[in-house]
């Protein structure tokens, strides 16, 4: 259980962080653009898109973890590499794989913030963070 615990609390983290970095990217390009954006309105739009990429986004980045966070668990226990720092790359190499995936199989960039690489790279360390809260959530066994 304590697992399915980690799990939930790595996919939330990712995908709060990811949201996040991608709409406030978004909002300082239409401040870029001239466009009077305050404080209240990055926050406002962060909120709406938690709720708004939800049903898409949510369900990506859960595919995505549930892939990295087991076999990250594989690599560490039979190659005896350090649990945090293979956790942290499974984590990164999901969302950046997630984003190249989708990009090379729909020709499309699903996500605006990754459309640069300082965007891209936005992602994947969201996802290092969620493999971060999975290791802290769910610490290896003594």
């Amino acid at each position: 259980m304590r697992a399915i615990i980690a799990y939930a609390a790595a996919v939330v983290a990712t995908y709060l962080l990811g949201s996040t970095v991608s709409t406030v990217s978004i909002m300082t390009s239409i401040g870029g653009m001239g466009v009077n954006v305050q404080v209240t309105d990055v926050l406002v739009a962060v909120g709406t898109d938690w709720a708004g990429l939800a049903g898409s986004y949510l369900p990506l980045i859960a595919l995505a973890m549930v892939v990295a966070l087991p076999v990250a668990g594989q690599l560490h226990s039979r190659m005896g590499a350090p649990r945090r720092t293979v956790y942290l790359l499974a984590g990164l190499v999901a969302m950046l794989a997630l984003h190249l995936i989708m990009e090379a199989t729909l020709g499309l960039v699903g996500f605006a913030a990754a459309r640069s690489i300082p965007g891209l790279v936005a992602q994947g360390l969201s996802g290092a963070l969620g493999a971060w809260v999975f290791t802290r959530v769910y610490p290896a066994a003594p």
